[in-house]
């Protein structure tokens, strides 16, 4: 496949003032493209709304028809989409004793897994896969049922970062086989391609001329940046004039899916220049050591971030495979010693509605609320911005990332919003870039060669955008209240936690 060089000249859009990498939503043969060639089935794995907006790109980018597709999932497909499509539906809750019996008779040699439930392990179907010769990919990786929430396991245990260490020996023991792409979706997936971009973008302006091509290299571009800490920060203003109500959780994607890593433990990658370590924090015993946890759950961690049109914010810290990942890639190693890592952490701020949701579960004290509804038909405006942050060059802060609105989304592919096209995009780069690359073994996104990953996926996601600020996190503190923070370094996670 051609390769499209990803920076475009400096423009200015409606909503920016600053480098525009990509401006027009859509090219329209690009929405019409074959992207790969593939000769086998896809067994879906779940159908709630990112599959259910990953099947029409599929059917549009893949030499695929609707009789190769299958779909395993727990619940109903109510709104029948895949009997629209012609696509067999068989819905069936998978489970540690049946999974086997269930997905077996559907996979071959060549078959590609696309993985997009909640609560089946990730780790059991890439074993079944690897048996069966198939492709794997996931958004995230998943435990079975009850793993995020297991109170006889530390918090270490039921950690992202026990669930990626795992994978990653999965991926040693098997040395190579099919590929299997984790957390391959938006973020985690797409974002680490635009760290990647952004360091380039910020080495450039910095008159640095380099193309890393090693994840040593990547590293040590990052230090020489003087990158301190890196957010995943994303705000989603997509509203309804359906408000929500009491006892019911509103959001733009997986509700079961927000919930559950909402309630796992906050986890960050730990910087090298931290100099305060929070009270309520932990360590790992084992692996890379590139991250720590807090000993409460994410959806109740609040930190400040900032991306271009919101501007100053605050944001959940929750849970995510690449605040682990992509810290781990960072890593400069000086005779076995660590002597450069960046902190890196999502900074989520939800729609609203999900906002007053998360707030009304926390107090229930994370009991579930019983209804659940998630909002895509009903969206009547609004955009998901999400990027990386990137803090610490003497240039300012640096955000490069996605400017989806819901039209936009709407224009390119039915059956999704802004938040899960930009997760769909992610799926189709990963799927594309594992056919391509089918005996790679387990491959995290860091891994994936970021520009053929992001031409992939921009067609879909609106405006692509890196945009300068001088935000910092001790921008307007010390006022109406003194407050406890450190002036001499503004990148201090203790600055940028919210504690009042």
């Amino acid at each position: 496949m051609a390769k499209v060089p990803f920076l475009r000249p400096f423009c200015s859009t409606p909503f920016f003032h600053g480098r525009c990498l990509w401006e027009k939503p859509h090219e329209g043969n690009k929405l019409e493209k074959k992207l790969a060639n593939f000769t086998g089935n896809i067994v879906f794995v779940g159908f709630g709304s990112i599959a259910k907006g990953v099947l029409p790109l599929f059917l549009r980018h893949l030499p695929v028809t609707p009789d190769r597709i299958k779909v395993v999932a727990a619940d109903p497909d109510r709104e029948k989409i895949a009997e629209k499509y012609g696509i067999e539906y068989r819905e069936i809750r998978l489970t540690q004793e049946n999974h086997r019996s269930i997905l077996e008779p559907l996979l071959h040699k060549g078959d590609f897994l696309v993985n997009l439930s909640v609560f089946v392990s990730s780790l059991a179907l890439i074993k079944l896969c690897r048996e069966k010769g198939a492709l794997y990919i996931d958004t995230s990786i998943e435990p079975w049922e009850g793993g995020y929430t297991d109170t006889s396991a530390s918090a270490s245990d039921r950690s992202n970062y026990a669930l990626r260490e795992e994978a990653l020996e999965l991926g040693r023991s098997m040395k190579g086989g099919p590929t299997a792409v984790v957390c391959q979706g938006a973020n985690p997936g797409l974002v680490s391609g635009f760290l990647k971009q952004a360091l380039l973008d910020v080495a450039k302006d910095n008159g640095i001329q380099e193309k890393p091509a090693t994840k040593e290299q990547w590293a040590n571009l990052a230090r020489r940046l003087g990158i301190r800490v890196i957010h995943v920060a994303e705000r989603d203003t997509q509203n309804t004039s359906v408000r929500k109500k009491r006892n019911e959780f509103v959001n733009t994607w997986s509700i079961d899916g927000f919930i559950g890593e909402g309630l796992q433990p906050a986890e960050l990658g730990w910087g090298t220049h931290e100099k305060h370590w929070p009270a309520d924090a932990g360590e790992h015993a084992s692996g890379c050591k590139a991250a720590i946890y807090l000993n409460t759950p994410g959806a109740g961690v609040k930190v400040r971030s900032w991306t271009p049109l919101e501007g100053a914010y605050h944001g959940f810290l929750i849970t995510h495979s690449e605040s682990i990942s992509i810290a781990d890639y960072l890593t400069v190693r000086e005779n076995g010693k660590i002597v450069y890592r960046p902190t890196v952490h999502y900074a989520y701020h939800p729609c609203d509605d999900a906002v007053l949701s998360m707030h009304e579960l926390a107090g229930k004290n994370w009991q579930e609320q019983p209804v659940k509804r998630l909002m895509r038909d009903e969206i009547e405006e609004g955009f998901d911005e999400l990027g990386v942050l990137l803090m610490g060059n003497k240039k300012g802060v640096y955000w490069l990332g996605s400017h989806l609105t819901i039209d936009q989304a709407r224009e390119s592919t039915p059956h999704n919003n802004a938040t899960s096209l930009q997760v769909a995009a992610g799926v189709l780069a990963g799927v594309v870039w594992a056919i391509d690359n089918p005996d790679m073994g387990v491959i995290e996104p860091d891994d994936i060669d970021h520009e053929h990953m992001l031409e992939i996926a921009r067609p879909f996601l609106g405006e692509i955008v890196g945009s300068y600020g001088k935000w910092t996190p001790l921008e307007n503190r010390n006022w109406p209240f003194a407050e406890d923070v450190d002036m001499s370094d503004p990148w201090q996670f203790k600055n940028i936690r919210v504690t009042s």
